[in-house]
């Protein structure tokens, strides 16, 4: 089995969907492994490192010509696969919601796509889930990028000149990358709140040394939808939790917003008027700005002042941190493909009704077959 790993063409995107140390993996496992040159380069791995580790590098077409699967980071344009044969795994972050037509297209052209961020959360597939590990990278990335705005310190100092209070810090949404935050803002030293519309994060949170702030006494707030995922909640809680929020933030230096739900706009959690109680020198960091930002006011791939508050809005901000990011996203894919892996014939056997295999098979036979694309 021939594994080809391409060079990422979105704007922005530094990763790359294999490192050394996986192709070595994947040559273990019986494959032949072939790189895109410079491949690796944004995530400092340079081609002599791959071919050290046994995989060819050379150009687009020759990394494609008879490969039995692609592993990327970002779906590719299926004009960029010419010359891929029918049946070929497409492996990666793929976007299916936001990019359908694409995902039309590639099997139209026969490919077999499997968008790795509809893995299921399930205990066998955790070490192949790619949003947890590049979620994590994200929380602690935000913490930094808050901090790098923020222009003063974080932890208190007592000083002879006097002392200088912790900075306050709000996390809104304690999925992976909330919890991380929490982490790493608590590691620096600020004095961290946290809320979720999840009920059953109220002991994560504290678990972390961070203040729960939580709407109280209003019926249906749970917030757990299928996968562990938050879902939208009822009018009565939104201005519920407005109202606490509002309280809440103009009290903060610096606010972190993760909330996102599968396939939907992110939910708006922090309006323009809210900012504008924040204390000028105020920061937010709007990690669902490429969904639609849960901050009003928020620019992707900007970071804009609104009423003395600097709103940040990075874009793919786990390819700030590329080498770290590139190792976990490479080692999800490996544990994805060693997982289904046939010793005899040396290619991976993806079972019709595999839990995981469903959850992540696109498309398959030249049609769109899963079923979150076809409700």
């Amino acid at each position: 089995m021939k594994i080809a790993v391409l060079k990422e063409s979105a704007p922005g995107e530094r990763r790359v969907a294999a490192t050394p140390e996986t192709v070595k993996k994947y040559i273990a496992l019986g494959a032949s492994v072939a790189v895109e040159k410079g491949a690796g380069e944004a995530s400092t791995i340079a081609d002599a490192d791959y071919e050290a580790a046994g995989a060819s590098v050379g150009a687009r077409a020759a990394t494609l010509k008879d490969a039995d699967a692609i592993l990327v980071v970002q779906g590719p344009e299926t004009k960029a696969l010419n010359g891929v044969k029918a049946g070929a795994l497409l492996i990666g972050a793929l976007n299916p919601f936001g990019r359908r037509a694409e995902v039309d297209a590639y099997a139209a052209a026969g490919i077999e796509a499997l968008a790795m961020e509809f893995a299921p959360r399930i205990t066998r597939a955790q070490s192949m889930d790619i949003l947890s590990s590049q979620a994590n990278l994200a929380g602690y990335k935000a913490v930094l990028d808050a901090v790098a705005e923020y222009g003063r310190a974080l932890p208190m100092m007592m000083t002879a000149a006097g002392t200088i209070p912790a900075a306050k810090l709000f996390v809104m949404g304690v999925g992976v990358a909330g919890l991380q935050a929490i982490a790493t803002a608590r590691r620096l030293g600020a004095q961290v709140s946290a809320t979720d519309v999840r009920a059953a994060t109220r002991e994560q949170i504290e678990s972390l040394g961070a203040k729960p702030i939580f709407v109280e006494k209003v019926a249906g707030i749970e917030g757990e939808g299928a996968g562990g995922y938050a879902t939208e909640m009822s009018d009565e809680y939104k201005a519920a939790q407005a109202e606490l929020v509002s309280s809440h933030i103009a009290k903060q230096d610096i606010v972190i917003t993760t909330a996102l739900i599968p396939g939907r706009p992110a939910p708006r959690l922090i309006s323009d008027a809210q900012v504008a109680t924040m204390r000028p020198g105020s920061v937010i960091v709007d990690l669902a700005v490429e969904q639609g930002g849960n901050v009003e006011g928020a620019v992707a791939g900007e970071v804009v002042e609104r009423h003395g508050v600097k709103i940040v809005g990075h874009k793919n901000v786990p390819s700030r941190l590329a080498a770290d990011a590139s190792a976990l996203f490479s080692r999800n894919l490996y544990n994805f493909l060693s997982a289904f892996w046939d010793a005899d014939t040396k290619a991976p056997v993806l079972p019709d009704d595999d839990e995981i295999v469903k959850g992540v098979r696109l498309t398959q036979g030249g049609k769109v077959v899963n079923e979150r694309l076809l409700a």
